[in-house]
């Protein structure tokens, strides 16, 4: 497995990694501990060394069952941890960015991982009301202590992560180094914006449900009956948009074929196209079971061809919306550089 650079961090992660949502089985869908153990271990002994929790994820059992897994190998791995989302939801102050559920989520997250620091450490995601002052003073506050070594951000407009990073570096405060979006072969809305952003901040870019809940395993078709379209839709974070439809299982049944074409399966090309996309993705990868962690390490290895990687960015193309669409547009074009505009001309960042 090849390492990469975390954004601006200058931390060196493996192109995989490793998410641990379904380490437990408090939420429905996840695994037993043995079953966990042999999925970690697969990962680690595949030189995977980046590892991604929640603090909400099974209720706290998979920081738990991570804290004892990374127990030998703590040193050598880039873990990852977040807070926002309510862990009571008979408390107000047990969600949401602010200072006080970052403080509590933290020091509880540190004693079921059994660490005193999390490599990196993610706002789960925007809750609309806490100022960005307050967040980014807070977590700052907590990479000056010693338990956080760096931040980024998921679920976020980009438009606020943006805001959030000018105000972090006026203020001499610790930028967020990284983004978790989502993103696979049939959800590409971030593509408009957030790439630019990145690159622009020198951020890394995070791939969450990069297999569409399942869809683009191969695993669904068109019989498939109401409780694997739920888990499904589970499996990608519990958004209506992740469920099969029509138009989903065509794009599936088209990567199947073009997998076919590779000898590699549907898992591993949807992978790949990630992968190779010309802005760099770290999809995050989980699994129940040993075996299917196994296909999807193989995606490292697959090779997809120019003529191929267009097949597959033509089955999804990303919405074309204003204002870039108007901005990309020859028309427009024309009229801001007359006759001498050039087709590879990158936008002007402040």
């Amino acid at each position: 497995m090849r390492y990469l650079d975390l954004g601006r961090s200058g931390l060196k992660v493996s192109e995989l990694c490793l998410g641990a949502m379904t380490f437990g089985e408090e939420s429905g869908f996840g695994a037993s501990a043995e079953e966990c153990r042999q999925v970690y271990d697969g990962f680690i002994n595949a030189g995977g060394n980046f590892i991604d929790t929640a603090d909400i994820y099974s209720r706290g059992t998979s920081e738990r069952m991570l804290g004892e897994f990374i127990s030998a190998d703590r040193g050598r791995l880039v873990l990852a941890s977040k807070y926002s989302l309510s862990t009571d939801l008979s408390d107000p102050n047990a969600g949401g960015n602010q200072r006080k559920n970052l403080v509590q989520s933290l020091d509880a997250s540190l004693r079921r991982l059994g660490t005193d620091y999390i490599d990196l450490y993610w706002v789960h995601g925007w809750d609309r009301g806490t100022p960005l002052a307050e967040t980014m003073r807070a977590l700052d506050d907590q990479v000056r202590a010693g338990k956080i070594l760096h931040i980024a951000i998921s679920n976020a407009p980009a438009w606020v992560v943006s805001a959030a990073n000018v105000l972090a570096n006026e203020r001499g405060l610790t930028p967020f180094t990284a983004l978790q979006l989502h993103y696979n072969l049939i959800e590409r809305n971030i593509e408009r914006d957030y790439f630019e952003l990145a690159a622009a901040q020198d951020m890394a870019v995070t791939a969450w449900s990069p297999l569409a809940g399942g869809v683009l395993t191969g695993k669904f078709n068109a019989s498939a009956d109401p409780a694997q379209r739920e888990g499904a839709r589970l499996a990608g974070g519990g958004q209506g948009s992740l469920g099969l439809d029509e138009a989903k299982l065509a794009v599936a049944e088209a990567l199947a074929a073009m997998a076919g074409e590779l000898d590699c399966t549907s898992a591993q090309l949807a992978l790949a196209w990630m992968l190779q996309r010309p802005s760099p993705v770290i999809p995050i990868i989980g699994a129940r079971r040993q075996t299917q962690l196994a296909d999807n390490l193989k995606a490292v290895d697959v090779s997809v061809p120019a003529e191929m990687m267009q097949r597959l960015n033509d089955l999804v193309p990303p919405p074309s919306q204003y204002p870039i669409g108007l901005l990309d547009g020859d028309f427009f074009q024309r009229m801001m550089f007359g006759e001498q505009r050039s087709a590879s001309r990158r936008w002007g960042i402040l």
